[in-house]
């Protein structure tokens, strides 16, 4: 219950500030944060930690695989298999990053 009152007071107190500022700060911040993601070292790290995340979830797939095995059931397999036949078809994930 803490954590939900935290959080709504939290989302009300962001509201207040938000409408205070304005559409200038709003438009400011929204300037800034898309410069920031368009940095090509943000862009490269980001990349690296998709990747790095996707090998690491490669790897907890073939371990769980393995202790599982036939246990799993047949919709989850198949759910797993699109979902990477999916990923490895385009070269690009679904959020738009290459698997490189």
């Amino acid at each position: 219950m803490r954590y939900k009152l935290t959080f709504v007071v939290g989302l009300a107190l962001g509201y207040v500030l938000g409408t205070r500022a304005g559409r200038e700060r709003y438009e400011q911040l929204r300037k800034s944060a898309r410069e920031f993601s368009q940095n090509p070292a943000v862009r490269n790290a980001a990349e690296s930690a998709a990747h790095t995340g996707r090998e690491v979830a490669g790897k907890a797939l073939h371990t769980v695989s393995d202790k599982v095995g036939d246990r799993m059931p047949e919709s989850v397999a198949e759910r797993v298999r699109s979902l990477k036949e999916r990923s490895q078809g385009n070269g690009q994930d679904e959020w738009g990053t290459s698997n490189t």
